[in-house]
């Protein structure tokens, strides 16, 4: 199991930078974007670009997610305030966005992909004067399907036989607590985003990193929510959320599961290694160098902490 990264974009990967020539025009609100490509989406990007443009963001930034795209060229010329990046290696969602707060100043960031449906305006200066305010760490937006029905994205957390589940639903009251935002979609506060250290780049599985960031996140006093009236709907399919255990999951387990909250810090208890290993398969070895490096990180964060995983269950409802 590799280090677990302790600072925000740790992991430097090698990149193209592309664009980005000139300023965005007719800014209208001080609003960076995030545009995250799935490789799926490409038949949209066009007048995504467009419309992004339209609505008078700050700052847009591209995340290709591989190379290959062949009509870039074309994209860099037609949009020269684009700034369009290209990773020299395969990456996670977490990771093009880790990237993508590296080349934006502004003090907040919209998260998007290219399957979301982009109107004008996107937001108006109203719910952003009134919601994004930075006391929270991420406003979500209430998210639609193809048919705009809405989606089930209002996450609460709750224990099934001694493990971390999560119940969703689709009934959301003005800035409803959500335990994360689906698909990654929403506007980050940046200073707080890299407080917390950003997404952890050595958890692959897309459900696990974004599940281990929001739970840090809690953890360590921030605070997620959904605004109903922010609203986007999806182009294309709905994504299917990926839970299965695996080593990702161990890994957030370690890390958010397994600390105790005690007065002012927080620490994973020795006798947790034995109910770890189990859950882990591993031999002592193995797993007894996972537990001590997870032990090592709170160590080191442990004044970050204002809670434990029990502590944001039971009081969740109070939220």
């Amino acid at each position: 199991m590799n280090t677990i990264p302790s600072t925000f974009n740790e992991h430097q990967i090698q990149q193209t930078i592309l664009g980005g020539t000139r300023p965005v025009p007719n800014v209208k609100l001080p609003l960076g974007v995030i545009l995250l490509s799935t490789g799926n989406g490409g038949h949209y990007r066009g007048k995504l670009l467009e419309k992004l443009i339209q609505n008078g963001f700050s700052s847009i930034v591209c995340i290709e997610k591989s190379s290959e795209n062949y009509n870039l060229e074309e994209y860099v010329k037609a949009y020269p305030c684009v700034r369009f990046i290209i990773p020299h290696e395969e990456v996670s969602v977490g990771d093009m966005i880790n990237m993508g707060m590296s080349e934006t100043s502004e003090d907040n960031v919209l998260v998007i992909n290219d399957s979301i449906h982009v109107s004008f305006p996107i937001l108006s200066n109203n719910i952003f004067e009134k919601y994004i305010t930075g006391k929270n760490l991420c406003v979500a937006p209430r998210l639609l399907d193809m048919q705009r029905q809405f989606i089930p994205i209002r996450f609460t957390p709750m224990v099934e036989d001694n493990t971390l589940k999560t119940v969703s639903s689709s009934s959301i009251a003005e800035k409803s607590p959500t335990l994360y935002p689906f698909d990654f979609i929403g506007i980050y506060n940046r200073q707080r985003f890299i407080r917390i250290g950003g997404f952890d780049s050595t958890i692959k599985t897309s459900y696990w990193q974004n599940l281990d960031f929001s739970v840090r996140a809690w953890l360590w006093g921030e605070s997620i929510i959904i605004v109903p009236a922010f609203q986007l709907a999806y182009d294309d399919a709905v994504p299917v959320e990926d839970s299965t255990p695996d080593t990702s999951q161990l890994r957030f387990y370690l890390k958010n599961c397994a600390p105790k909250y005690s007065g002012e810090k927080s620490y994973i208890p020795i006798s947790r290694f034995f109910n770890y290993m189990k859950k882990s398969g591993n031999g002592f070895s193995d797993a007894y160098k996972q537990f001590r490096e997870a032990r090592h990180w709170v160590e080191k964060n442990r004044y970050c902490f204002v809670q434990d995983v029990s502590t944001l269950i039971n009081t969740w409802e109070v939220k």
